[in-house]
């Protein structure tokens, strides 16, 4: 006999958790049984789009209701941790969007619910999915890099300030700026695909140069000309592992970035050869003869990496197993995020104690 599906409920009906509504309509064995949002006509919306029986008049109720397996968890930084950890008590398997909280005390008590709850808890880094990412991942654990040394990425944005003046530009509601916004997708994947090396020190800066100045401004989310803007606008940071290896991460969300595509980049250095990521190329550069070559990393083909991402979660559940974007791996991305925050407050280098 088949599994019964598993009843799924979203919290957050706005953009993100469309997507997510979108992608669990495609697999079998998901069913969207309720929906809740604060602006309850979008996620009465949602329902009728996506044939939801269900909306509940806040996450509160939608957790509490009995029916409900597993929940997706869509909604401003600030409410990750208290709805993760509400989620998980009250006895629900957890997919949570980046990053996993505004800080790494927040997020510490998110993974300390999760052992006690004894669910899942996912966290949402699609990027992990993508047909190069795996395909990249596979020429590593086939050892043609050798070991991985250092290693370099990040993502410019040289106008794309979202949502000015709303919760995206807030620190008390979002943690941070395009670090915590695009920067730990490009801090997640780089950390998988080294290893996932233990993060030991951190140097950084960040910098506020367009947003106080309203300038910069993209065209993702809605701004609120009321509201204010004191997060950064530019990251940059160096990470030193326990192995000794070491990783470069630079983000922006707006900057005078001559020359420099904004394409999202990973560049790996290996002793045995280095891969490339920039947007959706992929490259593989060796010595041979005394010569350098390159060749060029073909995608894995299949599924989407959202599809691929929301399988592994129900995958997760069915077979009492850790996902690869495991709670650790959500809460090792924010201490990093809060020592490079704490690094440009003190201009001195931050040690993480594990």
């Amino acid at each position: 006999m088949s599994p019964q599906p598993i009843r799924l409920g979203i919290i957050g009906a706005g953009a993100i958790g469309n997507v997510h509504m979108n992608t669990f309509k495609r697999i079998p064995d998901v069913f969207l049984a309720a929906v809740t949002d604060t602006y309850l006509p979008l996620a009465e919306q949602r329902a009728r789009e996506h044939e939801i029986a269900v909306v509940h008049e806040n996450p509160q109720a939608l957790l509490e209701d009995k029916d409900i397996d597993a929940v997706v968890i869509g909604v401003p930084n600030q409410f990750h941790a208290p709805l993760a950890i509400e989620a998980l008590r009250q006895g629900k398997h957890v997919l949570l969007e980046k990053p996993m909280s505004i800080d790494s005390a927040t997020a510490r008590t998110i993974v300390e619910a999760k052992e006690a709850a004894g669910k899942v808890l996912m966290m949402s880094h699609q990027m992990r999915w993508l047909g190069l990412s795996r395909a990249l991942k596979q020429h590593i654990e086939r050892g043609e890099l050798g070991r991985i040394y250092n290693a370099k990425t990040g993502w410019f944005r040289k106008k794309g300030i979202p949502g000015w003046g709303s919760w995206f530009t807030r620190k008390d509601q979002a943690g941070g700026g395009p670090l915590i916004d695009i920067g730990v997708h490009m801090l997640d994947l780089t950390l998988h695909l080294m290893g996932n090396p233990k993060p030991v020190a951190v140097f950084g800066s960040t910098y506020a140069e367009f947003g106080p100045k309203r300038k910069g401004i993209g065209t993702w989310g809605t701004p609120n000309w009321d509201g204010y803007y004191d997060v950064e606008d530019l990251a940059t940071a160096l990470i030193k592992m326990d192995n000794g290896s070491t990783l470069s991460l630079e983000v922006s969300w707006a900057a005078h970035s001559a020359g420099l595509s904004q394409d999202p980049f990973i560049h790996l250095m290996g002793t045995e050869a280095g891969a490339s990521i920039i947007g959706d190329k992929g490259t593989l550069v060796t010595h041979a003869f005394d010569q350098i070559i390159e060749t060029d990393i073909h995608h894995l083909g299949g599924e989407d990496e959202r599809t691929l991402m929301s399988r592994h979660f129900v995958e997760c559940i069915r077979e009492h197993k850790e996902p690869m974007t495991s709670a650790l791996s959500g809460y090792t991305n924010n201490r990093i995020l809060d020592a490079i925050y704490e690094s440009s407050r003190s201009g001195n280098e931050v040690k993480i104690e594990w």
